[in-house]
């Protein structure tokens, strides 16, 4: 819901029944309140501690730090109505998770605190070149995400200068399975444009680090770093999105696991982590810039 639609909510519901305006109230408007709220939270604690004055990197830690124990939602963006920015610290996903830690470290080292600033710049990463245009503007794939947000100086790739190989993959997984995707489902329109962009997709050369050389390279991995897991399932690039973060002088990984779960940093180092699981082949790696 965005303000506009709250404030006409408001006022629908000072003329509904009691009973009409308790439930508007519990499904729509207490939820966005509660998120202002983390969200000032955050600010405030970022403030007091003078997060300001770090690098970009270490703050997406320290941001990432204060959701830890968050429970897993699962599809957290897919919401019903036309495609909006959907805003939610109460339960995190895979993406969610990383998205809101850069999204409001961002913010702070930019010195802009504000609610709207944070709905801004979150729309901003979620969406292709800023913009919100219907289902397929959002970055669905993470390697779109990833060469999308490069795009907007947000931060660079480095899997291929880590060692990263290429990888001939289509990635066709949405188009081919639209069951699982509402909008897709529901509207032709928004299939052809999927396909559209899958299309695009394929064009570009795609690396990653395959997970037996993980071990090798990640003292050059900088705790902050935005990890892409990759997988072996057919027309996906990755099955997994996390922080890198350093527990003991070992590389691990922090993220919003599996559904019935909590935003933890694995036991594993992320090596390790890795290999326990057949279908994660490697990795792909983002280190974040300090917004100008």
């Amino acid at each position: 819901m965005n303000r506009r639609d709250f404030l006409q909510s408001l006022t629908f519901a000072a003329g509904a029944t009691p009973l009409l305006r308790e439930d508007l109230f519990a499904r729509f408007i207490q939820p966005q309140v509660e998120d202002e709220i983390l969200c000032k939270k955050k600010f405030e604690l970022a403030v007091s501690k003078s997060w300001q004055k770090l690098p970009i990197n270490e703050v997406i830690v320290k941001v990432g730090k204060t959701f830890l124990g968050i429970p897993y939602k699962e599809n957290v963006l897919e919401a019903p109505g036309e495609e909006h920015l959907v805003v939610n610290m109460r339960g995190l996903d895979c993406v969610t998770f990383y998205e809101n830690a850069l999204v409001i470290a961002r913010c702070i080292k930019k010195n802009k605190m504000t609610f709207d600033d944070y709905r801004n710049e979150l729309q901003f990463i979620r969406y292709r070149g800023g913009i919100i245009n219907g289902y397929a503007s959002r970055l669905h794939y993470t390697s779109d995400y990833l060469y999308d947000n490069e795009q907007k100086g947000v931060w660079k790739l480095l899997t291929q200068e880590l060692g990263g190989i290429p990888v001939v993959k289509k990635l066709d997984f949405m188009s081919t399975h639209p069951e699982s995707y509402r909008q897709i489902r529901e509207s032709a329109t928004v299939l052809k444009r999927i396909e559209e962009i899958e299309k695009e997709l394929v064009k570009r050369t795609m690396y990653y680090i395959p997970k037996n050389h993980v071990a090798r390279i990640s003292e050059k991995i900088l705790d902050g770093d935005i990890l892409g897991i990759t997988t072996s399932i057919e027309g996906i690039d990755t099955s997994h999105t996390g922080i890198a973060i350093r527990q003991d002088g070992r590389l691990h990984l922090m993220h919003a696991p599996l559904a019935g779960k909590e935003v933890q940093i694995s036991e594993k180092s992320l090596s390790d982590y890795l290999a326990h699981n057949k279908r994660q082949t490697g990795i792909m790696v983002a280190r974040p810039l300090e917004p100008v």
